[in-house]
């Protein structure tokens, strides 16, 4: 269908939302004006379910998510972020897009006078930590994938990964004649056209996903089938014959026939012998140098690519780019930071793994997406020597030296006060936050006391984190869910159905 431009009855929603003192007494939010200095603010995002849009290409849940936005507009969120997957748009055939169900999240987003942040997600949906639905890649690309299974990424023991293609075809033309390079170019290039009229006013961010997740990393810690689990160090994610035939055969002669640089028994054997032996702690052997510096390169100049991209495509358009990075807290605060090393990170006491990364995206004026921002040290299990917060300073550090924006996100669904005081430090702190996206929208955080902290915690962002609560007739004696949000009946009825899951 043709897109047409939709810019909202506004004045229907401000009059409604213009009550009585009594009346706002009942409302699940405050009305919130900035009178503050904006270079302070911290806009805050919400994540939207992971099937907003339906496998049939349809919004999903129409009525619950507008009255969900109203919700989230009243309590002064600046906008919200959406999955545009792969494996729905491009579903039926390459170059064939459905953009439909998009359109109508784009239009319904303006209505209620909020902005958008899209992701470009090139990867699977399923088995990974909060992935409640399933949307894997294009069924053509499967097609592909099922004649060649070399093109997706593959671990010692040779368990295939499914999740995102591999680096290593990125500029062979293994899907239908194109390279995975030019698809997503293809891709981002067709949602450009298509909402050409919305960027740089209601879709302000483009997220390029880099890998699964969307994270600029190596799939290195899959959760389906049990393949591993927390706090587990993971596997090096090289033994496709794309990566490993073309690409490591080089490093090889390079340094010599007589070491192998990815031949260990195991990756933990690998780790252990780097870092662990009793003898010098340095593990600068040339050999392990040498493996670690290309698997990591590889990977950032696979983001490059993506990136660069994405930049030529979206250029003038008004939106920024942003690119996210894993928050791998776990056995940061090991010798190996083996966890860090197998997703492709190199960072250990005597090489910074976020510097270059940051580095980039500096370069191409990409924000620096990092997750994790809610975690605290002494939340975590002892055994997994995790240290989030030492992580988070570091990645700050990084991207103040190399010049690059931070915006930040929360690793797992949180609802509890304990989460967001530990966001409002980190913002608050050094340079801050260009952004805050919240994981995530659903019927939990319309509840009770998980919707309070949310506002409280929305407000303070608002005030550069320094708020700490709301004032006292907010705060105290509301009953807070959706269904206040007005009186009218209507609005009651679709505020009721925001149980999205």
């Amino acid at each position: 269908m043709q897109q047409r431009h939709v810019t909202g009855d506004n004045n229907n929603f401000n009059s409604e939302v213009m009550m009585t003192k009594e009346k706002r007494e009942k409302l699940h939010a405050p009305l919130v004006v900035h009178s503050h200095n904006d270079s302070m603010r911290v806009p805050v995002f919400v994540m939207l379910p992971l099937d907003t849009v339906t496998m049939g290409g349809t919004l999903n849940k129409q009525r619950a998510l507008n009255a969900s936005l109203m919700a989230l507009k009243s309590a002064g969120v600046e906008g919200v972020m959406v999955d545009a997957w792969w494996g729905l748009v491009e579903k039926v055939g390459p170059l064939k897009y459905n953009w439909e169900g998009y359109a109508e999240l784009v239009q319904m987003v303006q209505r209620h006078g909020l902005k958008l942040q899209v992701v470009m997600s090139f990867h699977q949906c399923g088995g990974n930590v909060g992935d409640s639905c399933s949307i894997p890649l294009p069924p053509w690309v499967l097609d592909e994938i099922n004649k060649n299974p070399e093109l997706v990424y593959t671990d010692r023991s040779g368990r295939r990964n499914p999740e995102y293609i591999s680096l290593g075809c990125d500029s062979m033309p293994v899907l239908r004649g194109r390279t995975p390079i030019q698809v997503y170019s293809d891709y981002m290039r067709r949602f450009r056209d298509k909402f050409r009229d919305y960027l740089g006013s209601v879709i302000i961010e483009i997220q390029v996903g880099l890998g699964p997740c969307g994270e600029l990393r190596y799939p290195s810690y899959p959760e389906s089938n049990g393949t591993w689990r927390f706090p587990g160090i993971g596997e090096f994610q090289c033994y496709d014959k794309l990566l490993w035939k073309h690409q490591l055969r080089p490093l090889r002669r390079k340094i010599g026939e007589e070491v192998d640089p990815m031949a260990p028994a195991s990756t933990t054997n690998f780790l252990r012998k780097l870092y662990f032996s009793k003898g010098k702690e340095h593990g600068t052997q040339n050999m392990d140098n040498s493996f670690l510096h290309w698997y990591s390169t590889k990977l950032l100049e696979h983001g490059e690519r993506i990136l660069v991209s994405a930049k030529g495509i979206f250029n003038s358009c008004g939106v920024k780019l942003s690119a996210k990075i894993a928050g791998i807290h776990w056995h940061y605060k090991a010798r190996s930071h083996a966890a860090e090393l197998t997703a492709g990170y190199y960072n250990t006491r005597f090489h910074d793994g976020y510097l270059p990364i940051a580095q980039m995206l500096a370069k191409h004026g990409v924000v620096f997406n990092f997750t994790c921002m809610e975690m605290r040290d002494k939340e975590q299990p002892e055994h997994a020597n995790c240290s989030p917060e030492g992580l988070v300073h570091q990645v700050k550090m990084a991207t103040r030296t190399a010049g690059a924006e931070l915006a930040g996100e929360n690793a797992l669904e949180r609802y509890d006060a304990g989460a967001f005081p530990q966001v409002l430090a980190t913002s608050a702190s050094g340079s801050g936050l260009a952004a805050f996206t919240f994981l995530r929208m659903n019927k939990k955080l319309f509840e009770g006391n998980s919707w309070r902290h949310f506002v409280e915690f929305v407000k303070s962002m608002s005030e550069g984190g320094r708020r700490q609560r709301l004032p006292r007739s907010d705060s105290c004696g509301t009953h807070l869910y959706v269904g206040h949000i007005t009186g009218i009946q209507k609005q009651q009825e679709q505020a009721q159905e925001v149980a999205l899951t």
